[in-house]
């Protein structure tokens, strides 16, 4: 269960004096022991942070252990990815429920603002550097590696290049106009924006409606079409969050009033093939099985929870869902935390944040249940938990159904290429002055392979953002170049 949570937001951007992402995640600590009213922190056998990019730390829970007095801990310091802060509960919840675990802390934080601020002045904050041959108790053998070769010799590499291309699959399957897809996704994303502007521990709680959203302005330009800057994640932040997990025994033992308990029903982690490799970019079968199949442990159907926090960095990994669970995606909130564009984007903690303020929804709304959804990679790396006050009848239940997954097909891809092609997908990149600087697509060849397009042509720039493409002919030449036929 989880009895205690913190959130702290370090406003460097109103003239808070920069600290360390631990020394963040130690605020975050202290906050998460308050509102457990008990004295855990000391007796955590578990400090598990997520990846944090604003500093390299070879193992930071080492460092909150040590100011924490519980330097006996074991120190999990896995691999990048968004879904590892709900990866992280469900390892804890399973440890807990096998007997070997009693209280862990799951804690991430991110300095971005001020580490970028520094970068662009040629400064590095003087933060604890830890020597190299320090390693986490769990979580240094797993890797990450985000994209494909294929995509790679394209040079596409960034989320804000290649999830615009799962929209604009959506938007095709979606059967409506830009416009009207548009205008619905504005709609989608507005009710993010309500959310976090009622968050106290949101980054930017100003509400801004569809038009304000999904229109492009100077202040609001375009990075990947259809993608404008209010759609897209936002990392330059400043904030941690902390989770207290422990057993019911341990709850107890330390005095957690009741009211304070947030059971742990459920947990589901599974993977769909790397982008290049998917069968579709409008369809995530991870998804749908590793959606289904949390509910199903906890024993429940999607209309029977009342809250959910669908990952968000990007409109189409909320589209993905929606599509997978048949949900209208204006049909009910899909947020308790507010997204990353508008709450916060911590890289890889945003799920931190949404557990925790998903655990104050819950005891607001006792006997309810919750539902947290979290993405790593290309809309790959899935992770997902369900969450009540109520409290399970069979105890925490996890499951991998990672066969399930990949009972679907793939494609092959090729990595050289040159002749007809039809177009599967594409977004348009943008300069900082929002003009168009480069198309990049994904094609599919007569066989049905996939190749990868990237061309600065003006012409067909300019028909990309103007009409549906998927399905269109073209040749593509061996450097990346489509000319549409």
């Amino acid at each position: 269960m989880i009895v205690g949570v913190g959130q702290y937001l370090n406003r460097v951007d109103e003239g808070s004096e920069p600290v360390s992402p631990t020394d963040l995640i130690l605020e975050a600590v202290g906050i998460a022991e308050s509102d457990a009213g008990a004295a855990l922190s000391s007796k955590a056998q578990v400090i598990a942070c997520v990846r944090m990019l604003s500093w390299n730390y070879r193992d930071p829970g080492a460092i909150v252990a040590e100011a924490l007095g519980t330097t006996d801990a074991d120190t999990w310091y896995p691999s990048m990815g968004g879904n590892t802060p709900q990866m992280l509960l469900n390892r804890l919840a399973g440890r807990i429920m096998s007997g070997e675990l009693d209280v862990g802390i799951l804690c991430g934080a991110e300095a971005w603002y001020t580490r970028s601020s520094l970068k662009r002045s040629g400064d590095k904050p003087e933060w604890i550097r830890q020597d190299p041959d320090v390693e986490p108790t769990w979580g240094s053998e797993d890797t990450f590696e985000m994209g494909h070769p294929a995509e790679h010799a394209r040079a596409i590499f960034q989320p804000t290049q290649t999830y615009p291309m799962f929209e604009t699959a959506l938007m095709h399957t979606s059967g409506l106009s830009s416009q009207d897809y548009m205008a619905e996704v504005g709609e989608m994303w507005a009710g993010f924006s309500e959310v976090a502007a009622r968050n106290p521990y949101a980054w930017d709680r100003e509400a801004f409606d569809s038009a304000e959203i999904i229109t492009a302005t100077p202040e609001n330009r375009y990075i990947g079409w259809p993608y404008t800057k209010h759609m897209v994640s936002n990392p330059q932040v400043e904030m941690a969050s902390a989770l207290l997990i422990c057993s019911a025994q341990a709850a107890e033992d330390a005095g957690v009033p009741r009211d304070q308990w947030v059971f742990v029903h459920s947990g589901s982690d599974c993977n769909d093939r790397i982008m290049s490799e998917r069968d579709s970019f409008s369809s995530s079968p991870s998804i749908r099985v590793g959606t289904n199949k949390a509910l199903e442990l906890a024993g429940l159907g999607l209309d029977e929870v009342a809250h959910l926090d669908i990952y968000s960095c990007f409109p189409s990994a909320v589209g993905l869902f929606c599509s997978e669970m048949g949900i209208p995606p204006t049909s009910r909130p899909l947020t308790v935390y507010g997204g990353l564009c508008f709450a916060g984007g911590p890289w890889n903690n945003p799920v931190g944040h949404a557990l925790a303020s998903m655990t104050a929804v819950l005891r607001e709304d006792p006997g309810s249940f919750g539902l947290v959804t979290a993405n790593g990679g290309n809309v790959d790396k899935h992770s997902f938990g369900v969450l009540s006050t109520i409290p399970p009848t069979h105890g925490f239940r996890h499951d991998r159904p990672q066969e399930d997954v990949d009972a679907g097909p793939g494609r092959e891809v090729l990595a050289e290429f040159e002749g007809e092609v039809t177009v599967e997908t594409w977004t348009v990149m943008h300069d900082r002055e929002n003009e168009p600087e480069q198309y990049l697509g994904s094609c599919l060849t007569t066989g049905g392979q996939r190749v990868w397009a990237a061309t600065d042509g003006s012409d067909l720039m300019s028909e990309a953002m103007e009409v549906d493409l998927v399905g269109r002919p073209g040749i593509l030449s061996s450097d990346g170049d489509l000319k549409l036929t």
